[in-house]
């Protein structure tokens, strides 16, 4: 992990297809292991209808409530990281970025016991198949 990524907890990979592509993609995957995406936040979009023009941005958020549940349970501040998040944008030459929350940052953001951690450990998982 480099100095910023550090700093503000966000591990960015490179990926290998199109916003859209990895968008559906990532769908297709949560779709299969029965995780309930919560919502996918088109910024570009309502950047675009305001009058204003952003590289393709989304934002899906994902989670599974026996999963989630027991990390509120035992840190009430993690809901406010919960349901988990993976960015997926255009950067400025064209190549598609996944970003998440590193699990071990919100682990000791919220003091969550270590055993919980994997739990967190799904968006990564994701990012890094996503990216491969």
């Amino acid at each position: 992990m480099d100095s910023q990524q550090a700093r503000t907890g966000i591990v960015t990979l490179s990926g290998k297809q199109t916003v859209p592509e990895t968008v559906a993609r990532l769908a297709q995957i949560l779709e299969s292991k029965g995780v309930k995406i919560f919502a996918i936040v088109d910024h570009s979009g309502e950047a675009e209808k305001a009058g204003l023009h952003m590289p393709d941005t989304k934002l899906i958020i994902f989670g599974n409530p026996k999963a989630g549940t027991p990390l509120m349970i035992a840190a009430p501040t993690i809901a406010i990281d919960l349901p988990l998040k993976i960015l997926i944008q255009e950067d400025e030459n064209g190549r598609c970025l996944i970003s998440y929350n590193d699990p071990e940052y919100l682990g000791a953001r919220h003091n969550l016991p270590a055993d919980l951690l994997p739990v967190l450990g799904a968006a990564r998982d994701l990012a890094q198949q996503l990216a491969g």
